[in-house]
């Protein structure tokens, strides 16, 4: 089961983006008064009250064209439909209802999928009153909140949340056990052509129903005696969606598939420079812990000279720092070329990922650079770091007590996390620091 995802719709300059910055609760969409901006951040996860959920603005994805933008927003609000969990219809209270409002409650009104309506800007009390006749969008219940100062937003997520699953217990068959990886990347990049070169098959999934391909492929997958779950969200383009349509599809397809694998491979285009959406995907990955392997595909398709590939890589790790520890595997997926290293490294980084670094082990190789080279002292005081050890997580997370949690500051835990990388195996693993009191 992948996370629960919520699109939020609506028309431009509703305060979609505000909005979504609220709920991820950090400033990463670029919030402009130009209609049409938020090109840069469009996904993100929220968590409340102890549940966590993907959140998608759907405003990156609008075309600019004037007249193209009522039939862009009705198809996007349909693909949310069929794809996301939930979706939150933003208005605006100082506009009142607009045609476009109007067209897109009459499609969200066939929805099965739970819709929360909001009206955004309400911020005084004239407001309140003003949002009353949203009621008569006949979606209810209507929230009214200021996405800017936050009031509201409360009472929207507690509604969200209640939609939300217990995680059911874990199935521990076999399935469960065995590594889950996804293959992930923008459209175009060969997904399809990987996974059919991986198994030796055409297997596109195609159907005339609309949203039948709903949920990602799941192939039982063996490699010299390994097996592993492989999960795919290639081939599920839908044939009339132009390119921002199809790059908000392949985003909620991408986040499901992250959410349910263990590792990613993430396949980028040789033919072009790293895109900010393939950084995107890539921070989503690290930011959900998952394991990574980059690949670049089409690696047939490039004029080579000596240092061709020696470049692309320094351009990707530059692209992705500070996270640069991670596998690079050029491949032709075409031509078959070192797929099934990339494989046996996504493997790899499967074990990785789960590894427990025993406590006496940790403690003999870090504690003795630790003295080497304490934490700088903050007013005075002088920080000393006692014992470390990993904390039983999905990826390794590991504790150290000192005298003065709070004083670590960032440049010393990136030393200290270079440090593990450095002395233990974790090319390819997000990893976590803490610090407690001893």
């Amino acid at each position: 089961m992948g996370g629960f995802t919520i699109a939020i719709v609506g028309r431009p300059n509703v305060g979609k983006s505000t909005l979504f910055n609220r709920l991820i609760a950090e400033r990463q969409a670029i919030v402009a008064d130009v209609s049409g901006v938020t090109r840069d951040r469009i996904y993100g996860s929220s968590d409340w009250n102890g549940k966590t959920f993907n959140v998608i603005d759907t405003g990156g994805f609008v075309p600019h064209a004037h007249d193209e933008i009522t039939q862009a927003i009705a198809r996007q609000v349909e693909i949310a439909m069929q794809e996301a969990d939930g979706i939150i219809f933003v208005c605006d209270v100082t506009t009142g209802i607009t045609d476009l409002d109007d067209k897109i409650a009459e499609i969200l009104r066939k929805s099965a999928t739970p819709v929360w309506l909001v009206v955004n800007k309400v911020d005084n009390y004239e407001r309140q009153l003003e949002a009353q006749e949203f009621y008569r969008l006949g979606i209810e219940p209507v929230f009214t909140i200021s996405a800017i100062s936050g009031s509201g937003t409360g009472e929207l997520l507690d509604a969200i949340v209640q939609h939300i699953p217990h995680e059911a217990a874990n199935l521990e068959n076999n399935y469960q056990a065995l590594p889950k990886i996804a293959i992930v990347g923008q459209p175009n990049v060969g997904k399809s052509s990987l996974l059919n070169a991986l198994i030796g098959e055409e297997r596109n999934v195609v159907s005339h129903h609309p949203g039948t391909t709903r949920d990602a492929i799941h192939t039982h997958y063996n490699l010299f005696q390994k097996s592993c779950i492989l999960i795919d969200t290639a081939g599920l383009r839908r044939k009339d969606a132009n390119k921002d349509q199809l790059e908000f599809y392949s985003t909620i397809r991408a986040i499901k598939a992250i959410d349910e694998a263990d590792v990613c491979m993430l396949l980028i285009d040789a033919t072009r420079p790293m895109t900010a959406q393939d950084v995107n995907i890539f921070s989503l990955i690290i930011r959900k812990g998952k394991g990574v392997v980059l690949l670049v595909n089409k690696w047939d398709a490039i004029e080579k000279n000596t240092h061709t590939a020696k470049e692309y890589e320094t351009h990707i790790r530059e692209k992705i720092s500070p996270f640069t520890d991670i596998p690079i595997i050029f491949i032709s997926a075409l031509e078959k070329t070192r797929i099934y290293k990339a494989m046996e490294t996504a493997l790899e980084v499967y074990e990785r990922r789960i590894q427990k670094i025993p406590t006496s082990q940790l403690n003999q190789v870090l504690l003795p650079i630790i003295e080497q080279t304490p934490p700088p002292a903050v007013r005075g005081h002088l920080i000393h770091i006692k014992y470390i050890t990993q904390l039983p997580a999905a990826y390794p997370t590991f504790l150290f007590f000192t005298n003065h949690p709070d004083d670590i500051r960032q440049p010393y835990k990136q030393f200290l996390e270079n440090q593990l990388r450095k002395h233990f195996s974790l090319s390819g693993v997000p990893i976590r620091l803490y610090f407690r009191k001893k």
